[in-house]
């Protein structure tokens, strides 16, 4: 079937000055916000002599950034639909900005990791408002374009964060990293505000559900902490379980707080009820392992087995990270004339490919045995990440999209969080601990196998959202 007059004249019709320029200063707010996390990483050593802390505790720079992140990420969602999209991303911005400050200025590692949580709520406010502004402002004929734009700055963010990380550490300090989030947030601040039509205000105010945040909150945390922290204190340890029971028990009461009636839940019943936003939830949860294993044991394997510093391991992924974000820019396009499925179906297939790919490696391979598979995977996930984002958020009501995109970004870091989780278990068993040699290649190329059986489900999920959304579309023809 030929597109509608309507749809093709909206996808030629070229994009206002106003509307450029708010996307510029969205895709700013996306950059700033995807290169924190990696920039940091390299600058670990250094924060450790300056602060006079071990690497445990300079660990929680990076960890408390994402976990609050990621268990703060639907709750900002709900908010931006509720009180404002334009409105939460000036004060995520503004929470963002004012705590890199704290942090550039911290003395002591503790103030430090709490500035980085409250750089998280900033970022946590930021990510689903820029996503729910993003779609409205583009015309739904060019509905690619957003999801494209949203994943492929965040990929050039995450590739250039070791490299900016490196750099600004070398030349100055660590600090720098922090320093400069400060006249970035300022840009895009000061074009939203000239670009960006204030929110308007509806006639009902709905209410915040806090026994939803707080039980939907403390459920991941519970989670999250209990799989980053497994494999240091093992599985069975009586803090794990107690952590997994409390995640369950909160997980459940959660459930039972969105049954009630009503829009004022923190996830409404019309979002619950879409099986398309479902299965992409799931092809989300299960395919995302892939990629957080790739970005953190590839870098292992170029130090551990190569013998490459930070620097270079951090170079040594940019095939798989440039490939992520050209490929994301590319899907735009591609999806506002292919359509979602055939994208969605190729991405979700060639991600498990790539760590299939990566799983043949051993104590002998150099860094272009790496290469095929780090390619494969920056492909898959370009054009996985950016087609899921679209056709998941697209069949929600448009005041949703914030939500929606909260929604996916959670069960993103979930996945990724269970698929490390896994992997090292793994790793460990296999290679009896050992940090190097044959035997960790061997635990690592086990683990990369088990990701990819994971992302094959994910495959078959992505593969029904696509059916569903077809039969959706011919249902309403």
């Amino acid at each position: 079937m030929g597109a509608s007059p309507v749809a093709a004249a909206e996808r030629k019709a070229p994009l206002g000055r106003a509307v450029v320029l708010a996307l510029l200063a969205m895709g700013l707010a996306v950059f700033v916000i995807s290169n924190d996390i990696s920039a940091m990483t390299v600058a670990v050593p250094d924060m450790e002599r300056d602060l006079g802390a071990t690497v445990g505790t300079v660990q929680w720079v990076i960890n408390a950034y994402t976990l609050v992140f990621g268990v703060l990420i639907v709750t900002g969602g709900r908010l931006a639909d509720l009180l404002g999209r334009r409105r939460m991303f000036l004060v995520g911005s503004g929470v963002f900005a004012a705590f890199s400050l704290v942090g550039a200025l911290a003395q002591d590692p503790w103030l430090l990791i709490a500035a980085r949580a409250l750089m998280g709520v900033g970022g946590a406010l930021i990510w689903p408002a820029v996503v729910g502004l993003i779609f409205s402002i583009v015309p739904a004929g060019r509905a690619g374009l957003a999801g494209g734009l949203i994943l492929g700055v965040s990929g050039v963010g995450n590739a250039c964060g070791p490299l900016i990380g490196g750099l600004l550490t070398d030349v100055f300090d660590w600090r720098a990293i922090l320093l400069l989030n400060l006249p970035v947030a300022a840009v895009a601040v000061l074009v939203t505000l000239r670009t960006v039509p204030a929110d308007e205000t509806g006639a009902r105010r709905e209410r915040i559900d806090l026994p939803g945040v707080a039980t939907l909150s403390l459920a991941l945390v519970a989670l999250l902490v209990a799989l980053d922290q497994a494999n240091e204190w093992g599985w069975g340890d009586w803090r794990i379980v107690v952590l997994l029971v409390v995640a369950v028990v909160l997980g459940a009461a959660f459930a039972a707080t969105q049954h009630r009636a009503g829009d004022d839940v923190l996830i409404p019943r019309g979002v619950i009820a879409n099986g398309r936003f479902r299965a992409a939830c799931l092809a989300m949860l299960l395919t995302s392992g892939i990629w957080f294993v790739a970005m953190l044991y590839a870098p292992q394997f170029t130090q551990k087995v190569l013998g490459d510093d930070a620097l270079a391991s951090g170079v040594a992924l940019l095939p798989m990270m440039a490939l992520f974000a050209l490929t994301s820019f590319a899907a735009g396009p591609l999806y506002n004339t292919l359509g979602p499925r055939p994208l969605l179906i190729a991405g979700a297939a060639l991600m498990p490919i790539g760590i299939v790919l990566l799983s043949f490696l051993d104590a002998g391979s150099g860094y272009g045995a790496m290469v095929p598979g780090l390619v494969v995977i920056g492909l898959g996930a370009g054009f996985f990440y950016s087609t899921v984002t679209n056709a998941a958020i697209t069949t929600l009501d448009g005041d949703q999209a914030s939500l929606g995109s909260g929604i996916l970004v959670m069960f993103q870091l979930v996945g990724g969080t269970i698929g490390i989780g896994l992997t090292t278990t793994i790793v460990l068993g296999v290679s009896d601990g050992a940090a190097a040699g044959a035997e960790f290649v061997d635990g690592l190329t086990a683990g990369f196998r088990v990701d990819a059986a994971l992302g094959i489900l994910g495959l078959i999920a992505a593969a029904a959202a696509a059916v569903r959304r077809r039969v959706a579309a011919r249902a309403g023809a």
